[in-house]
């Protein structure tokens, strides 16, 4: 059989194998935020070192800025420590840095992608578990710890274990009203959020096909939920289009040399695998979380699973869950009551999915009972939007426009859960405390859900209301 992807990139990249069995990697992009750099670069500093390929890394700042006002110094003074650390850090260092005061600040994983920094064919590694977002381009994309981003910054390669690859096949096309949020929560919730250890996702067959390129980020996006550490698509024109044009994307002929590398990397018909999972994209439905991780997903007109249905190995969480949320077994999660409506995170924050919102939000009003807010995920997109008007639909329906960043998908800034809240949100965890309160609750579920859940003060099935 032939070699898929992923092996292919990863024995371009392979410098040797290591005495403890791993690889080493070398990365071609390294991608630092401002949350998990600085004790990175102190070890640098403790060890005398340099950054050996400053012109490989890039930086931005998303995790802690605030999204109501970024007026600088922040009030949170950890916050604007982070903020001075990245940029003495960055400046030290020669590191291309996007931060508030350019065009291009935003989330790590949307900036990437729309400068044209991602390509096909890259090792791209990070300090976020997100990463695997920028294997929607038929790159392979690493979330690392901050051990890993010093290796990476004075090496820039990495020791790693090679895992397996399962190849997902959606079949089939998407119904009105089902997005590639659901594809990918569906994918979670059928192999688990333990499923994936031990190996690399190639998302293929022609309902990923027929996806957009940010739609794809969304599916890749997602990955790790599943516990996989890499989710790609191997490229094709759509991916060799979204690519040409933006900022340091090849150029001319330097373009068309690298769409025929491209095409040469993309994982041929005949493709080996270690394993393969099958859905039918024909079949899915709008997707909803009734628990405390992602894969604790179901349809919005099916029922929550009874403790006595639930695998002895996952009762226990189960119970933790029904405990944690309020919601009962055999209930649905289709009409529960919401306090707070969030649009943002790196996993639906991009210009489509403000997009199809506002679509679905022009000429309604937002609950009076509901809290809603968007955060584009970059200035670029909060740009772009402005000249669509779609703040002023958003404004119109009664959500608050926000300034970029991560926002309230993990709460280390201003937007946090207050008390028991339960938030209808287009972030991509669950978790307990994940959004700020030790006691509020996330919904998961696609950007435009979120806003007709705003709209209605509860949580509804899109379908019913397109």
């Amino acid at each position: 059989m032939a070699e898929n992807l992923f092996n292919k990139v990863w024995d371009l990249h392979k410098v040797k194998r290591l005495e403890s069995g791993q690889d080493q990697l070398f990365i071609g992009l390294h991608l630092i935020h401002e949350v998990t750099s600085p004790q990175a670069f102190d070890m640098l500093k403790e060890r005398g070192l340099k950054v050996l390929y400053p012109d490989r890394t890039f930086a931005t700042v998303d995790h802690i800025v605030p999204t109501a006002s970024q007026a600088r110094p922040f009030s949170d003074t950890l916050a604007e420590e982070m903020m001075q650390a990245i940029e003495r850090n960055t400046a030290e260092h020669g590191i291309e840095f996007f931060g508030l005061h350019t065009d291009n600040q935003g989330i790590v994983h949307i900036i990437g992608p729309e400068l044209g920094l991602t390509q096909p064919g890259m090792t791209i590694a990070c300090g976020d578990s997100h990463t695997s977002t920028h294997g929607a381009f038929g790159s392979i994309g690493f979330g690392i710890g901050t051990s890993q981003i010093r290796d990476v910054l004075a090496t820039q390669c990495m020791a790693i274990s090679r895992p397996k690859v399962r190849k997902i096949d959606v079949r089939g096309s998407l119904k009105p009203g089902v997005y590639a949020k659901d594809i990918i929560l569906k994918i979670i919730a059928s192999l688990g959020v333990h499923g994936g250890i031990g190996y690399a996702y190639e998302y293929a067959g022609e309902a990923i096909r027929a996806l957009s390129m940010e739609e794809r980020m969304t599916i890749c996006n997602m990955s790790i939920e599943g516990g996989a550490r890499v989710g790609y698509v191997s490229p094709d024109q759509t991916t060799y289009e979204y690519i040409k044009g933006r900022r340091y994307a090849p150029k001319d002929e330097a373009f068309e040399q690298a769409v025929e590398y491209w095409n040469g990397i993309a994982s041929p018909e005949d493709a080996g695998y270690d394993d393969v999972f099958e859905l039918n994209a024909d079949e899915l439905e709008p997707m909803v979380t009734w628990g405390i991780n992602p894969g604790q997903a179901i349809g919005v007109t099916q029922r929550t699973p009874r403790i006595n249905e639930v695998d002895r190995d996952h009762r226990e969480v189960a119970e933790k869950a029904y405990e944690h949320m309020g919601f009962n077994e055999g209930d649905t999660v289709k009409d529960k009551p919401i306090d707070i409506a969030f649009l943002g995170s790196c996993t639906n924050a991009r210009i489509s999915d403000l997009r199809e919102a506002a679509r679905y939000l022009e000429g309604k009003r937002v609950a009076p009972s509901v809290q809603a807010f968007v955060v584009p995920g970059s200035k670029q997109v909060a740009k772009q939007a402005e000249a669509e008007g779609l703040p002023k639909i958003f404004s119109e329906a009664g959500f608050e426009w926000r300034g970029a960043g991560c926002s309230m998908c993990l709460a280390m800034n201003p937007d946090k859960l207050e008390g028991r809240q339960l938030c209808a949100s287009s972030s991509n965890r669950n978790f307990i405390g994940r959004q700020g309160s030790p006691t509020g609750r996330t919904v998961l579920m696609s950007p435009t859900m979120v806003a007709a859940a705003a709209v209605n003060g509860r949580v509804v099935d899109i379908r019913e209301h397109l």
